[in-house]
């Protein structure tokens, strides 16, 4: 049996009428960038997230760095970041010519630690950057208090969360401002690349508008030096069907999660998600942790199984931040261990139940010989 990773082509047979139709309408209506489709999106998708705005931009990081621009974050600024994550969270703070100062996970959850939060700060913190990692939710409260108590800003990295609630609130909601994803594999994916900003905030609002276009709310006329980031209609178009059936897709995974969980139980050495009693995750992913993890997934892949090590490296440890080696407060051991165990197993909305049942007898054996 081949078993994909994920079959983004069973996604637009499943919606290919509606995506269809919608791609015609956009096409035949000769309007392209920041019209029609894209505000509506906007109004959609900040009424799912239960947040008063929605701004859509280019794609993720985007999202994230345009955030901390309007924040008016920048150069002799620091920002605390999960050192488990993927390099984009990192990237946003350099790009907006902040620091990214990197904060230990949970071992368990692979989410950043709250109880780590504090030590980390500075003078020159200004705000903290948690991630949903996985599409399981941040624990959010003990951060927003610690932020509140210092004067600090805090911007939820959703880019795997789409749909993900924390104590009944869902991802996008929690914080000063959220940055999604919209990259095809994301739960609520686009045909392409996009992003987008939720918030409560009606200045941060406006300050990404302008951004995103140029530093531009009128055509030629730039109140500050701003980038080009749009969503563009079609995309915007296909989101508002997507978006139409994402709690049923978030679902279907959920399934899937808990079949794992069942059937993975118990299976020595193999750690399974854990999922704190207030997160609702949207498992984007479903992530394994084995100490032979290369062997596992040697095992897996030769049995047709395709899997993902998100992730195997550790921002500190990558090429584009080899100066952290000389930095403070960048050893990050935690984050280290995970990169050398995670293993990411198939999952999505449109897996066969067969194919789930063969990942899992699979699995079981290929542990039993990595003893």
């Amino acid at each position: 049996m081949k078993v994909p990773w994920l079959d983004l082509r069973a996604a637009y047979a499943e919606l290919q009428n509606e995506l269809d139709a919608a791609y015609r309408r956009v096409m035949a209506s000769g309007y392209y960038i920041l019209g029609p489709e894209v505000e509506s999106f906007e109004h959609n998708f900040a009424a799912y997230c239960g947040t008063k705005y929605c701004v859509a931009v280019g794609n993720g990081l985007d999202a994230l760095h345009l955030i901390l621009r309007a924040m008016e974050i920048g150069p002799g600024d620091e920002v605390l970041v999960p050192s488990n994550t993927y390099i984009a969270t990192w990237l946003a703070v350099s790009y907006a010519g902040a620091f990214p100062v990197p904060v230990e996970p949970d071992i368990e959850t692979h989410n950043l630690d709250p109880q780590r939060v504090e030590g980390a700060c500075t003078k020159a913190t200004k705000a903290i950057l948690p991630v949903h990692l996985y599409g399981q939710p941040a624990d959010m409260d003990p951060i927003n208090e610690i932020a509140a108590r210092r004067g600090l800003k805090v911007v939820e990295d959703a880019a795997q969360a789409h749909g993900a609630r924390y104590k009944g609130r869902r991802s996008g909601g929690l914080a000063d401002a959220a940055g999604f994803s919209f990259y095809p594999t994301k739960n609520l994916g686009a045909i392409g690349d996009g992003g987008a900003v939720t918030t409560n905030d009606p200045a941060l609002a406006d300050a990404v508008r302008r951004l995103r276009n140029y530093g531009s709310l009128q055509k030629y006329v730039h109140d500050v030096r701003g980038f080009n980031s749009r969503l563009d209609e079609l995309q915007a178009a296909l989101l508002n069907v997507k978006l139409a059936k994402l709690e049923e897709w978030n679902q279907r995974r959920a399934d899937v999660a808990q079949r794992y969980i069942r059937g993975l139980a118990g299976v020595p050495n193999l750690v399974l998600p854990k999922v704190p009693s207030w997160a609702e995750p949207v498992w984007h992913l479903f992530v394994v942790r084995h100490p032979q993890r290369n062997r596992l997934q040697e095992g897996l892949e030769e049995a047709g199984i395709a899997t993902l090590i998100h992730y195997p490296i550790p921002p500190h440890l990558s090429g584009g931040y080899r100066e952290y080696k000389s930095v403070r407060n960048t050893a990050s051991p935690a984050a280290e261990q995970l990169a050398r165990e995670v293993l990411s197993l198939p999952i999505g909305p449109h897996m066969p139940v067969d194919n789930v049942r063969y990942v899992i007898e699979t699995a079981r054996r290929q542990v039993s010989q990595c003893r």
